[in-house]
């Protein structure tokens, strides 16, 4: 027996494409509230996000995280192009941690975005930089990351005093929820520095944000130390690791989508209201807060001052997640409580007998 299938017409900037959808009737989230939203659902909500979704995902290497079954079974990454993937979805070759290189799935368009829709991607994970310069981010990103026994009021302040710490710096922040529980901000760059020395520069920002809130934020790697504070988690600036992008929505039972948010919204936020379901009228009602995010890119300069600072001041590099190889200055990567001085050299390494 044939399987359901629908096309849809898309238009797009070298005209309408056709897209086949299968399986339109499938739940993707079967227990949102009002009831399942179904594929064809989805499709119609990356259609009506398309234009805010494209200018902040769009142009760059990103990762498809896909679910044959819905959200409630096993998902996947697709990274490379697969078999038979359609002219209008481009691709550009990038170079991986681990120095390997290889094609990564790029979306220029509308019809792109519903193409992974039909390939049963539910969150989209964007890179960093674009498809011209890969090596080079155009935003610094943030992650606030809640630990037990804080939520998404803890994140909320120490947001606030980190959009204080980067302006300062010279960096003009915006900000967006996780969809889950955390929150997101970003900072356009001019694209002239690679990954790691950005990185350099979210570990300063983060450091001098735990200087003034050290009860409530941490940048400890491990999570024995964190305690009950917001982990900066600095690691999300590397090469290859990416967060949900702005409008994607989540694989989490509510439908939930990481949505931008205006500075003046943080207070009163509720990042459980913004879903699939709610985002199309919030975006026809108050726009895209981060429409002139791209307008006025700024320089880290002043933040590799504090890493510089902060490395003479005896505090060095921080750990890298494992998939990494060693890199220099790096600690070791064993967890404090395990670790044995003896067994470890000044650089990091493992002694061996």
């Amino acid at each position: 027996m044939a399987s359901e299938r629908t096309t849809l017409t898309i238009p797009g900037p070298d005209g309408d494409r056709r897209v086949d959808l299968s399986s339109p009737n499938r739940a993707v989230w079967p227990d949102a509230a009002g009831g399942p939203i179904t594929k064809a659902e989805l499709a119609a909500y990356v259609q009506t996000v398309a234009t805010p979704f494209l200018a902040a995902n769009g142009d760059r290497p990103v990762s498809l995280e896909r679910f044959r079954d819905g959200i409630g079974g096993e998902s996947f990454f697709s990274k490379n192009p697969p078999k038979g993937t359609p002219d209008f979805v481009e691709s550009v070759t990038v170079t991986y941690n681990s120095g390997r290189r290889h094609p990564q799935i790029v979306l220029t368009e509308a019809a792109a975005i519903v193409w992974a829709v039909q390939m049963n991607t539910v969150v989209f994970h964007p890179w960093a930089s674009l498809s011209g310069a890969t090596d080079n981010p155009v935003e610094l990103r943030i992650d606030l990351d809640p630990q037990s026994g804080t939520g998404i009021p803890e994140a909320i302040a120490a947001a606030h005093e980190l959009r204080a710490v980067l302006r300062e710096a010279g960096l003009e922040p915006f900000i967006k929820t996780s969809g889950n529980r955390g929150l997101h901000v970003f900072c356009p760059i001019v694209p002239e520095w690679e990954f790691l020395v950005v990185r350099h520069a979210v570990i300063a920002a983060g450091r001098e944000l735990e200087r003034r809130m050290p009860t409530q934020v941490t940048t400890n790697w491990w999570k024995e130390e964190r305690g009950e504070r917001i982990f900066v988690d600095f690691n999300q600036a590397n090469r290859d690791r990416t967060m949900a992008g702005a409008y994607s929505p989540r694989a989490l039972p509510s439908a939930t989508v990481s949505t931008p948010v205006h500075w003046d919204e943080l207070d009163d936020l509720d990042p459980q209201r913004f879903t699939v379901r709610t985002i199309p009228d919030r975006l026809a009602d108050v726009g895209d807060p981060w429409a002139d995010f791209a307008q006025h890119p700024g320089r880290i300069d002043t933040l590799l001052e504090w890493w510089e600072r902060d490395v003479a001041d005896g505090l060095g590099e921080l750990p890298f997640p494992p998939e990494f190889p060693k890199m220099p200055g790096e600690p070791p990567r064993v967890q404090p409580s395990k670790r044995v001085a003896a067994n470890w050299d000044a650089e990091g390494n493992r002694i061996e007998d």
